[in-house]
């Protein structure tokens, strides 16, 4: 009989891995998006000049009298998005400097119904919301049932999940297949999915309707190699060094003076009703 997977426990293993690569920068100030707050900011503006079949179908869940829990809020791009047509919005993150830039594009927007808090999920303390939502936040966090109670512990009608979909067969899941025996390099939809399952919870997903994310690019296939490891959580010479050399060589191609990945990622919308 086929062993069942502890989807909750791959969850937490894959944000261990994750954990050791982002650790906290060297000048021990805490906050990884001191340097990055504005650069990230930038790239989802770009990015989101693109239509988006989420961002139309949560504002279409959207109207003047229901209030929003946007949970790790960074920048304020769905705060934004969403305060002008809810009656309130909180935004929570834990980044100072995210909710720097947060206040910043808040105020440029004049827009009085965004209450701004700092603080990490599934820790923080916030009043009942109709709607909360949590896009792409949840990769640092261990225990992702927590996090899902707690989301609905606070909500009234309807908790959404933003989350990368993997490609099936991209490099990195091919590179995860191979070293560690599962096709997941990193926490995402499919693990999450399982896990809202095995706690009784059947989401509805909505895929983004704007195709792959742009690819990866590396200044050089030692570059991309090394990165490759690290992703994994392998230090020094491997029995796997070999492969995953193959592997880049066989996938990434040479343009524009850098080594280009195939596109690897989609995004899913993952909702259900908080109350039932």
């Amino acid at each position: 009989m086929e062993r069942i997977t502890d989807w909750a426990a791959l969850w937490r293993q894959l944000v261990e891995v994750r954990d050791i690569r982002h650790a906290q920068d060297p000048e021990g100030s805490g906050d990884a998006w001191r340097e990055r707050a504005r650069g990230f900011h930038r790239r989802v503006r770009e990015r989101w000049t693109r239509p988006d079949s989420s961002r139309d179908f949560l504002l279409s869940q959207i109207d003047g009298d229901t209030t929003v829990l946007d949970i790790g809020a960074g920048t304020g791009s769905w705060s934004i998005l969403l305060a002008r047509k809810a009656r309130q919005v909180t935004a929570i993150d834990p980044s100072p400097a995210m909710l720097e830039v947060l206040r910043e594009n808040v105020e440029a927007e004049g827009l009085d119904n965004v209450v701004i808090a700092q603080g990490a999920w599934p820790e923080a303390e916030v009043a009942m919301h109709d709607v909360s939502l949590c896009s792409h936040a949840m990769y640092g966090v261990a225990d992702l049932p927590l996090f899902v109670r707690r989301m609905m512990a606070v909500t009234r009608r309807r908790c959404f999940l933003l989350m990368r979909a993997p490609v099936v067969g991209s490099v990195m899941t091919q590179a995860a297949q191979r070293v560690w025996g599962q096709p997941h390099d990193s926490p995402n939809f499919v693990v999450a999915y399982n896990v809202l399952m095995q706690m009784g919870i059947y989401a509805n997903v909505l895929m983004e309707n704007t195709g792959a994310w742009g690819a990866w690019t590396n200044a050089s296939l030692d570059e991309a190699f090394d990165e490759t490891k690290s992703k994994l959580g392998l230090m020094g010479p491997s029995e796997h060094d070999s492969y995953l050399r193959g592997l880049l060589d066989e996938h990434l191609t040479y343009q524009d003076d850098k080594w280009v990945w195939p596109p690897s990622m989609r995004s899913a919308l993952v909702y259900w009703d908080a109350r039932s």
